[in-house]
């Protein structure tokens, strides 16, 4: 069996262990004096949190995918009834592909999505040839607080 292993350095382990608490729906395998470790089997994920050490890197943002918008809305409603503040993308396009997404930002300014991918499968980039260079344009219909970069001049995706 291979199970990915991420592990975060977090300001404060309590409130980090209260917020992966209610995005993963589960309790931490294993809380020690500035560490905390998530034992996953859904997502199959050894998630580790040490509290202090720089926080900045180069992580762009880290996601759960899940089977079903079901699963999506049901991750929103747990984060929510936590008092966890979400940003709701459904049918998006991200990756070349159409999502039904949340957003939720943890204590440390990690960005999580947790995705549902399916209905439509991939949509291939579009090309703008109106200048000299040919450059992708990347498809979304929803205008996003993560990636405001692509909120202006867009093309938009029509069913």
């Amino acid at each position: 069996m291979l199970k990915p292993h991420v592990a975060i350095n977090v300001k404060d382990l309590d409130a980090s262990i209260k917020f992966y608490r209610h995005l993963f729906g589960e309790e931490p395998a294993k809380v020690r004096p500035g560490y905390a470790k998530f034992d996953l089997d859904e997502p199959l994920l050894n998630f580790a949190l040490n509290e202090g050490g720089e926080i900045v890197g180069g992580i762009n943002h880290m996601g759960i995918q899940v089977g079903s918008t079901e699963a999506v809305i049901a991750a929103k409603e747990r984060l929510e009834n936590a008092g966890l503040a979400s940003f709701d993308e459904m049918d998006t396009t991200c990756c070349y592909a159409r999502q039904d997404k949340i957003w939720v930002i943890s204590p440390d300014g990690h960005r999580w999505e947790v995705f549902f991918e399916g209905r439509c499968g991939s949509i291939w980039a579009l090309i703008d040839h109106s200048r000299d260079q040919k450059r992708l344009l990347y498809p979304q219909t929803a205008v996003s607080p993560f990636y405001p970069e692509q909120n202006s001049g867009i093309a938009r995706v029509l069913q």
